[in-house]
């Protein structure tokens, strides 16, 4: 069983996760940030924002199969919420 991070439980922290992510640029920590994603309580809310089913993006991010629309798809909600604030 994979343990949720229950700090992901807002589209505001999962922004904030990846936003890092992305910053940082490194595949590797892009990676984790989505697996983190995958399992975080807040999910939904990010599968709403993109357009897709829940499962669906769960599933995408387990396996790692998140091909470059979806990527791009993640990274506009993520950068529309991040401008959002502040």
């Amino acid at each position: 069983m994979t343990k949720q991070n229950p700090s992901l439980d807002s589209l505001d922290a999962i922004a904030d996760l990846l936003a890092n992510a992305f910053e940082d640029g490194d595949g590797a920590a892009i990676t984790a940030a989505m697996r983190a994603v995958a399992q975080a309580p807040g999910l939904g809310l990010l599968a709403a924002a993109v357009g897709m089913p829940r499962e669906e993006l769960q599933a995408a991010l387990t396996a790692e199969e998140f091909n470059l629309d979806l990527t791009l798809e993640i990274m506009k909600v993520v950068d529309l919420h991040m401008s959002g604030r502040g």
